[in-house]
C-alpha cells in the first residue's frame, strides 16, 4: 500500500524559447487545444481533457523539462506525498493554489530519482471539446498518457515506483536478467509511466493519446505539407511493447513528444508483467526495424526544484542500448 494515492500521469512542462514559435507547432500545426496564455507560458490541453492543462510551454533559456505532475485522489494525498517524500530526504517545495494557473494547491519534489515532480488533487475544469468535431484539427491530440524517463538505474526506479508510489508493472525488458526498462501504470492501460536505461535523469518524451493510427498518419502528412518533415525522428511504427501505434517529433527547441495510439487494458489485477528480451528487435518496433541513435542519445534535462538549474547527468549503469542499434 502506498502513502498516497497516484491516479494518473497528469501533465508535464516543457521549456521552450519562444512561445509564438512554439504556439505555431503545438497548436497550428499538431492541433493542441490553448487554454491560457501568459507572459511566459502557455497552457495547453487535448480534446478529451476536462480540465485546464495537459501540457504547459514556458519560456526558457535552455530546452528541457520544467517538470512533470501526476494528479493525486484529494488533497489528503497531496499532504501525504508531501510527508512521504520529505520523509525520504526529497526537496518538497509546496506550489500554491494559482501559482500554476488553473490547479489548486499541490508539492513539488525532487524524486528519489532526481526528476522535478508534482502532485496536486484539483484542477479548473475546462470543455472536453471531444465532439466538437467542427474544432479538431491537426492529429486531434486527446490527452496525456505517458511519461518515458531516461535514469541510470532502471531496477531501482522500478522498484521505486511499484514499491513507493504503487504503481503496476505491464510490460518490462529483461538484459541478462536485469531490468533494463518498465513499463508502470495507475490507471489501467500500459504505462503512466516509463523507466530506461540510460544516462540520467532525464525525461525522455512526453506521450499523448490520439484516437486512431490514422491521426498519426495525419500528422506526418501535415508536418510534411507545411516543410516540417524534419520534425519527425522515429516512425511510424507499431511497438511491441504496449503494441500501440506511434510517431516520436521533436518540437522547434528539440524536445520530444510521442503520439500514441491503440495500446490495450491493464485492468485484471492477476495480469503477469510481459517479458521482453533487449536483443529482440520487435521490442521497441514490431515490425523489426530499430530506432535512430537520437533517440537513445538525446533527452531533456530537467530542472531544480529549488534552483531552477538543469541538473547534471550520472551514467547508465548497464549498456544504453541493444547491440543491434550502433
Amino acid at each position: 500500500m502506498a502513502a498516497f494515492d497516484v491516479v494518473r500521469a497528469a501533465h508535464g512542462e516543457l521549456l521552450v524559447a519562444d512561445l509564438g514559435r512554439a504556439r505555431a507547432f503545438y497548436c497550428d500545426l499538431l492541433g493542441f487545444v490553448e487554454t491560457e496564455a501568459t507572459r511566459d507560458a502557455l497552457y495547453l490541453r487535448g480534446y478529451e481533457d476536462i480540465v485546464h492543462h495537459s501540457l504547459v510551454l514556458r519560456r526558457a533559456a535552455a530546452p528541457g523539462c520544467g517538470h512533470i505532475a501526476y494528479r493525486v485522489a484529494g488533497p489528503e494525498d497531496v499532504e501525504a506525498a508531501a510527508r512521504w517524500f520529505a520523509g525520504q530526504g526529497c526537496v518538497v517545495r509546496r506550489v500554491a493554489a494559482g501559482e500554476e494557473p488553473g490547479q489548486g494547491p499541490a508539492v513539488r519534489v525532487q524524486d528519489p530519482l532526481g526528476f522535478p515532480v508534482e502532485f496536486y488533487a484539483s484542477m479548473a475544469p475546462a470543455e472536453r471539446l471531444l465532439q466538437r468535431f467542427d474544432l479538431h484539427r491537426g492529429a486531434v491530440p486527446l490527452r496525456l498518457d505517458h511519461f518515458n524517463l531516461h535514469v541510470p538505474d532502471a531496477a531501482v526506479a522500478d522498484r521505486y515506483y511499484r514499491e513507493g508510489l504503487g504503481f503496476r508493472c505491464a510490460e518490462y525488458t529483461d538484459a541478462g536478467g536485469e531490468v533494463w526498462a518498465s513499463w508502470l501504470h495507475r490507471k489501467d492501460n500500459v504505462h503512466d509511466v516509463a523507466v530506461m536505461n540510460g544516462p540520467g535523469p532525464r525525461l525522455h518524451h512526453l506521450g499523448f493519446t490520439v484516437g486512431e493510427p490514422m491521426s498519426v498518419i495525419r500528422a506526418c502528412d501535415v508536418l510534411a505539407g507545411a516543410g516540417r518533415e524534419a520534425a519527425i525522428e522515429r516512425g511510424p511504427g507499431r511497438h511491441g511493447i504496449s503494441n500501440a501505434f506511434f510517431l516520436y517529433l521533436r518540437d522547434p527547441d528539440g524536445n520530444r513528444i510521442e503520439l500514441f495510439a491503440g495500446d490495450y487494458l491493464t485492468a485484471d489485477p492477476d495480469m503477469p508483467p510481459l517479458r521482453w528480451s533487449i536483443d529482440d528487435p520487435r521490442r521497441q518496433t514490431f515490425w523489426g526495424h530499430a530506432a535512430p541513435s537520437s533517440w537513445f542519445d538525446e533527452a531533456m534535462l530537467v530542472e531544480s526544484v529549488d534552483t531552477g538549474a538543469l541538473l547534471a547527468l550520472q551514467p547508465p549503469r548497464l549498456r544504453d542500448r541493444p547491440d543491434f542499434v550502433t
